[in-house]
This record gives C-alpha cells, sequence and structure tokens, in this order.
C-alpha cells in the first residue's frame, strides 16, 4: 500500500446493497452498476428497461466519485442473455459518448437477483 487514500461512496444507511456505489484509488474509480431504482426496488422488465435505468445509475455513480461517463477506461457488460447484446447497445450508445471505451460483453447463466438481466461493472478515470 502506498498510503493513498481510498474512497467510497457507500449506499444509504439501511439499504440492502453489501456494496459501495464506487471505490477509487490513484485516481481510478470502480464501480458496478445494477438496475436498481431510488427506494432499493429493481426494474426487472426487458432489457431495454434495465439498461437504461443500469447505464443511469453508472453516470450518478461516476458522478459521484468526481468522474463521467466520458472519462470511463474499461466497461464489462454481463447479460443474462447474450442475445439482449444488441438490444443494451440501444442505451449504450445515447449514455456513452464518443470516442468509446474499450469493453466486453460476458453472458452469464444467471445474475444475483432473479429477473436481474444485466450488470455493469466500470473503471474510470478521476478527475483531480
Amino acid at each position: 500500500m502506498t498510503g493513498a487514500p481510498i474512497g467510497r461512496n457507500s449506499p444509504p444507511p439501511g439499504a440492502r446493497s453489501l456494496s459501495a456505489h464506487s471505490t477509487w484509488f490513484n485516481g481510478i474509480v470502480y464501480t458496478t452498476a445494477v438496475p436498481s431504482r431510488a427506494d432499493g426496488s429493481f426494474e426487472l422488465g426487458d432489457i431495454r428497461a434495465q439498461a437504461e435505468l443500469t447505464l443511469e445509475n453508472l453516470a450518478r455513480d461516476l458522478r459521484d466519485a468526481d468522474s463521467s461517463m466520458a472519462d470511463i477506461l474499461h466497461l464489462t457488460i454481463y447479460l443474462a442473455d447474450i442475445a439482449d447484446w444488441a438490444s443494451f447497445n440501444e442505451s449504450y450508445v445515447r449514455h456513452v459518448p464518443k470516442p468509446y471505451p474499450c469493453r466486453c460483453a460476458v453472458g452469464v447463466a444467471a445474475l444475483a437477483i432473479p429477473g436481474m438481466r444485466v450488470e455493469v461493472t466500470a473503471l474510470a478515470a478521476r478527475a483531480g
């Protein structure tokens, strides 16, 4: 450890999450976003609705960590059905500005919440 501080944006007290919204160290933000609403419930509709909310949450978490969607260095997209890739991309191009970051998509057997179709993890540069 270099002695540099580790920063965290933790969920509000009483939230069900066992994860910080974002963590940063040495100018890099690490974050994961899911299709969760402010009240803690999940959007479990179609992939388009889930992708929109997930990317909105990602943008909020990055902003709260002094970063942005334009500062994403790498994005990993986990899809419960890889056939949802094209539909996810419809939301992606509206939320992530060009030039697009490095990214990958992974088809998975299931995600942590039944009915959840997408989860993303991002590494982003942090201002300052």
